[in-house]
């Protein structure tokens, strides 16, 4: 949500502002705009819309000339999105300006002592109330003023700062939002997110909550709440530059679907010595994981639907009873934990708003927390007891693909391995498995090559309203998937069920034409799922089934079948789910819908 660039140093800002915006247009926004310092003022441009908006209002940059600035990509909360809305904003003689990712939980009450003193605003957003209030403390002491607004603000925020009485310097402060800086090249650079400034540096500073950086062109100081200076250690950054960009592909969802091999694999074969399975990262000695009484998987989205697939798989290979929670209403069940529940937090960006605040409730309640996160050194990633990582590169689009198979093979991981500890699995089994899983990639490569078939198929429903997903035990986790996928890129209502619970009141909004995509891979299942898709059929619905190679009893329910590879029943998840992704793909691109970034949604969701 939001995307936050600064650049300070002997360069031309704007164009490097606007380059490293457009690498972080995949969090989401809606509007966009910089702000330079140059020869005494602080110049600004703005404006609803695209990036390109925005280049074109400055010739990309050439208008703006000057080497200190700071520059946004807005996503909406407070105030719809327009000119006045976006970001940066000023105080009211534009000395001071200010760029903000997150929510200032408290701007009503701030508004209203500002408004008398005298202060007036022109937009709606919590933002501007940032900039009055450093106005008013401000005394010459920039740091003084920053700390003073900090012990006043409630909620999250990243904040890039320019004082125009302080042209050599370059301020940035966080409180649960992500930021990072860097040393560029001839000066220094702060940023939201890493692709943003991956073509400037490889070293980076993650920036922990309540600290502040002032930068100046060859200077970089770090200082606490209290004003105390603090020594910080930089994290190199591995990532392929060409990572993050499209590489002949359409949309970076199609790139990425075609990495998720990749990403399984990298995630996956580091930690396999033989027929041991060895994570290192874990932490945990085998009489510790013997101690595990239950397991809290808490996440949000895409994330949460690989909690609840690995539900199945840890409840059917350790016997570990496993909660699966939404993040955000984790916190407010007065959950049930202590130093033998083991907390599993899942997320791509580990800086996942709701996520982090869960995360830190079950360490307050005293259970173990390990972070199965994709970026290195994300909030997630320092907080929990443990963290392992999930290798899948940098990931653009909005709706995520790679990262989610990536999330699914360590957690495989994790079950196996709790199982091999507790007794529960045999060498000769867990021989077998690791053999499915070394197959895994070659397999989702190879539905991936057969997209074309798909592809048609998925023309033929351009126009739909409505389409069901349905499943039973693993596969009800598959489909809950596949339905989050159609949604947030074609914008097609869909909805996932168990099939189990179409006769108790959903079967009544199928009627003819309505399109139910049933997923059949556990065979203890199909003639179950087989019944189910026959009710559906018999009341108009057009049935495409996701089912195993063999499994031709499918044909006689369904009008459409798409087949996988077998593989074993805990692995389904990963194969069963390319086609689906495929299939919203190509809908969503046959509607004309923007597919990396679509309406209204944010890769990084850094608000609550």
């Amino acid at each position: 949500m939001c995307g936050i660039v600064g650049y300070i140093g002997n360069r031309q800002a704007a164009p490097i502002l606007l380059d490293g915006l457009s690498k972080l247009e995949y969090r989401g926004y809606d509007s966009a705009g910089i702000a330079i310092y140059n020869d005494g003022e602080i110049g600004m441009v703005k404006s609803k819309g695209r990036l390109k908006v925005l280049s074109e209002l400055t010739h990309d940059g050439a208008t703006l000339p000057g080497t200190l600035g700071i520059g946004h990509t807005r996503w909406a909360t407070h105030g719809s999105p327009s000119d006045t809305n976006a970001h940066p904003h000023f105080n009211s003689d534009k000395s001071i300006v200010v760029v903000h990712n997150g929510i200032i939980e408290n701007y009503l009450k701030l508004k209203k002592k500002l408004e008398k003193h005298g202060y007036q605003f022109i937009s709606e957003t919590d933002t501007e109330i940032i900039a009055h209030l450093l106005d008013y403390y401000y005394q010459g002491n920039p740091l003084q003023a920053i700390t003073k607004i900090m012990h006043r603000m409630e909620g999250s925020y990243a904040l890039g700062i320019i004082f125009k009485d302080h042209p050599e310097e370059l301020y940035a402060v966080r409180k649960d939002s992500p930021l990072i800086v860097g040393h560029t090249d001839g000066g220094n650079i702060i940023a939201s997110d890493v692709p943003a400034v991956l073509r400037y540096t490889r070293d980076v500073f993650f920036i922990e909550n309540e600290e502040i950086v002032r930068m100046t062109e060859e200077s970089m100081e770090f200082f606490n709440v209290d004003e105390e200076p603090i020594a910080k250690e930089s994290v190199r950054i591995e990532w392929d530059v060409n990572a993050a960009e499209k590489g002949g592909y359409e949309h970076f969802m199609l790139k990425e679907m075609y990495e998720q091999p990749k990403a399984v694999i990298d995630t996956f074969s580091p930690r396999i010595k033989g027929n041991q399975i060895v994570i290192e990262e874990l932490g945990m000695t085998d009489e510790e994981i013997r101690d595990i009484r239950k397991i809290m998987i808490i996440a949000c989205g895409s994330a949460s639907h690989v909690g609840h697939t690995s539900k199945y798989v840890f409840e059917g290979l350790a016997r570990i009873p496993v909660e699966v929670d939404m993040a955000s209403e984790f916190r407010y069940r007065d959950p049930i934990l202590d130093e033998n529940t083991l907390v599993i937090v899942i997320s791509q960006s580990g800086e996942t708003a709701d996520t982090l605040a869960a995360l830190r409730e079950a360490k307050e309640r005293g259970a173990r927390v390990l972070g199965i996160v994709n970026v290195v050194g994300s909030s997630i990633a320092r907080e929990s007891d443990n963290v392992m990582y999930t290798w899948a590169g940098p990931e653009i689009a909005v709706a995520t693909t790679k990262a989610y198979s990536a999330q699914l093979a360590a957690m495989y991981l994790l079950a196996m391995k709790f199982a091999q500890a507790r007794g529960r699995i045999s060498d000769e089994e867990m021989a077998d498995m690791l053999e499915d899983m070394k197959a895994l990639p070659a397999q989702i490569e190879m539905i991936l090559n057969n997209r074309e078939k798909i592809q048609k198929f998925a023309n033929r429903y351009l126009a739909a309203k409505d389409i069901f997903f349905i499943g039973r035990g693993l596969d009800h986790a598959i489909s809950m998937e596949g339905s989050l996928k159609l949604k947030e890129i074609s914008y097609i209502h869909s909805e996932a069920y168990a099939a189990g619970e179409l006769k108790h009141g959903t079967i009544s909004l199928v009627e003819e034409g309505t399109l139910v995509a049933a997923v059949l891979t556990q065979k203890s299942l199909y003639k179950k799922m087989i019944s189910n898709m026959e009710e559906v059929r018999t009341r108009g619905a057009f049935v495409m089934a996701v089912t195993v190679e063999g499994n031709t009893e499918a044909e006689k329910a369904a009008d459409y079948v798409i087949y996988i590879p077998e593989t074993n029943k805990y692995f389904a998840n990963s194969l069963a789910i390319i086609p689906l992704q495929l299939f919203a793909y190509y809908i969503a691109v046959g509607r004309g819908c923007d597919v990396d970034k679509p309406r209204n949604l944010a890769k990084s969701v850094t608000v609550e």
